[in-house]
């Protein structure tokens, strides 16, 4: 199975990465797989719970071998996540505001990629946040419904 996400995350993902200075989209252009809205769904709940410090909410979404890849290194588990870069995800989401600028999700069999390019600004342990970001979020259809076992965040200054 991880080889799959893997694989999905690499073909989706690589072609963007590539790319430095992508063409100026819209504002909220979405390329979105109709499949795709319970999944969206999922990240949309994700990203709530980490605003408003639902710490428990964020983890019951996450695989419990979920890879979180941030800034150049990466959380193997759930357990991890939660025990290093969590609460400070959950500060930083709720001190700033993220304008999704265009996303693309799509669907194949039980797995889903959402990829998501947006601006994120506010302040952030007293210093002012500007930040192009840029999310892939992987998510496994399981019995109890979308999970996220893939996550990874980047961020640049925008020029």
């Amino acid at each position: 199975m991880k080889r799959l996400i893997l694989a999905v995350a690499l073909a989706v993902s690589v072609p963007a990465a590539m790319a430095h200075e992508p063409a100026a989209a819209p504002a909220s252009a979405q390329v979105v797989d109709e499949a795709a809205a319970p999944a969206i769904a999922v990240v949309d709940a994700f990203h709530d719970a980490l605003g408003s410090g639902e710490r428990d909410a964020v983890l019951a979404l996450l695989t419990e071998d979920v890879m979180v890849l941030e800034e150049g290194g990466a959380e193997r588990s759930r357990e991890e996540y939660a025990g290093h870069h969590l609460p400070a995800d959950m500060a930083y989401v709720a001190t700033t505001e993220t304008e999704i600028t265009r996303r693309t999700a799509s669907v194949a069999g039980d797995i889903a990629w959402l990829l998501t390019e947006g601006r994120a600004s506010g302040t952030f342990n007293g210093r002012p946040v500007d930040r192009l970001t840029a999310e892939t979020m992987i998510l496994h259809r399981q019995a109890g419904g979308w999970r996220i076992p893939l996550i990874h965040w980047s961020s640049r200054a925008p020029t």
